[in-house]
């Protein structure tokens, strides 16, 4: 019975999961926390995700008295880590939801025009994407820029502790918008001219198939992570890539992520290109792609609430739940950090609707009412790209486990809302990957042969107005 452990190094913690190969039987699980960040700027040591895998790892193969085969690393998209020559992280890693490179980003797309990004590299970059994070170190701070030698994401570096290797996948490369997620090649010219002259090609991993390995674990590698003698490491990929492997998304379906920002993705079998960048181009972790739509606002959003109410996120949502969808009059527009969908990233938050009637009740169910008519807007522009048929939502991450969250998703779609069985879908996706690696076998046939599946449902109240609940959001949107 060979174990694989799989890894969701995610913003605000690394949870590790360990699963029998063959029939993806849960046998260990770990978690350990990040360092909390503070957007506009969003930074994180990489030394913190290492630190966390080790501690998390630790737990899930009870301090190595499970022997694994295989590891496989995904992680949050988009960060930026910058290695010297000697191999050391230059500076803190710039995360995704980091919008300092705003103004950055502006000047690339000006400068190249929507369309020809959405062309060369099927999305629109956002102050999100590695490329505008690049280009403001080079504005910014020009002698740490010089003396970069690697540029790598989170799941690359992480990869890197474990082999020694500096290699990615073509999922989480399609996020750093200097990628051809349909050729599958680096585009180092289009850093020559947004970012400045330099040997891209050398500083860039190496990008792997979706069942090669990595290659074995380094020395260091085996001695740092301490779970014992392992095999081998799989390519890794995106966070949202290795939640589709996880809960085994199918084509026509669509999947939205509740987690510290909101994701709406489906897969498909053929490339999108959207000039107007509302839907990102990705690929997969499968050899497909992944249009995917992003929210920076999700969870932050009502744990925000949460605090100003003074009550747990438990809380919330027996507050939310008090009152019914779209009766409180209240409309809350959450960017809270800004917005990436649409692209707002100076934006804030607005609450519509106060009255001296206003309850906390009703405050809850807005913040939740809020964060799901963005996800919705996107899941809309996504059903214009690509066909996402109209049966139940998949909804993950770790809102799902909100029932005022499942509720409005029921609500505000009018469509049945399926929470996949899995604790932590990223992490099961990871494992996916790692036992792929270690058998040579395609993903997707891995999980299909898994014995996992079953799915909680939450169906649809007819009485709501979600079409008129959407039109105030819209209205205060603006």
């Amino acid at each position: 019975m060979p174990l694989v452990l799989g890894v969701d190094s995610s913003t605000q913690s690394t949870k590790v999961e360990v699963r029998d190969a063959d029939d993806g039987t849960l046998v260990g699980s770990g978690r350990a926390p990040h360092p909390a960040v503070r957007p506009p700027r969003s930074e994180q040591d990489p030394e913190a995700w290492w630190e966390a895998l080790r501690l998390a790892a630790a737990e899930a193969t009870a301090d190595g008295s499970l022997r694994v085969a295989a590891v496989s690393v995904a992680a949050q998209q988009h960060g930026m880590v910058v290695l010297g020559g000697d191999g050391r992280v230059l500076r803190p890693a710039k995360l995704w939801n980091d919008t300092e490179s705003a103004a950055e980003a502006e000047r690339l797309v000006a400068r190249l025009g929507p369309e020809a990004w959405a062309a060369r590299t099927g999305s629109v970059p956002v102050a999100a994407f590695t490329v505008t994070k690049l280009a403001w170190l080079a504005r910014h701070e020009p002698e740490t820029a010089r003396a970069v030698r690697s540029v790598l994401l989170p799941h690359d570096y992480l990869t890197l502790r474990l082999t020694g290797r500096r290699v990615t996948d073509r999922g989480d490369a399609s996020g750093t918008g200097y990628f051809d997620p349909t050729a599958g090649v680096w585009l180092c010219d289009l850093l020559d001219d947004v970012v400045g002259p330099a040997d891209w090609g050398a500083r860039l991993p190496e990008v792997l198939g979706p069942s090669e390995s990595a290659g074995p674990p380094s020395r260091d590698g085996s001695a740092g992570l301490d779970i014992g003698t392992f095999e081998v490491v799989g390519p890794g990929t995106g966070d949202n890539m290795a939640a589709a492997l996880g809960i085994g998304l199918a084509p026509g379906q669509a999947c939205l992520s509740l987690g510290t920002s909101g994701t709406v993705y489906a897969r498909s079998d053929r490339p999108v290109a959207d000039p107007t960048g509302t839907i990102a181009g990705f690929a997969d972790a499968t050899g497909g792609y992944l249009p995917l739509a992003c929210t920076l606002n999700a969870t932050r959003v009502t744990g925000t609430v949460a605090g100003l109410l003074g009550v747990t996120d438990a809380g919330l949502d027996d507050l939310a739940l008090a009152t019914a969808t779209g009766s409180s009059g209240l409309t809350l527009l959450p960017y809270f950090d800004g917005e990436r969908t649409p692209d707002r990233p100076t934006a804030t938050g607005v609450i519509a609707g106060l009255r001296s009637v206003a309850t906390r009740e009703g405050l809850a169910a807005a913040a939740f009412e809020g964060v799901v008519c963005g996800l919705l807007d996107a899941l809309d522009a996504l059903a214009r790209e690509v066909t996402v048929g109209d049966g139940p939502l998949l909804v993950v991450g770790g809102g799902s486990r909100s029932a005022a969250y499942r509720r409005a998703v029921a609500d505000l779609s009018g469509r049945p809302v399926l929470v996949p069985d899995l604790d932590e879908a990223v992490a099961t996706g990871a494992c996916v990957q790692a036992a792929a690696a270690l058998s040579g076998r395609d993903p997707d046939e891995v999980r299909s042969g898994w014995g996992i599946g079953g799915a909680t449902s939450t169906s649809p109240d007819p009485e709501v107005d979600a079409a008129g609940i959407r039109r105030a959001y819209a209205t205060l949107r603006g």
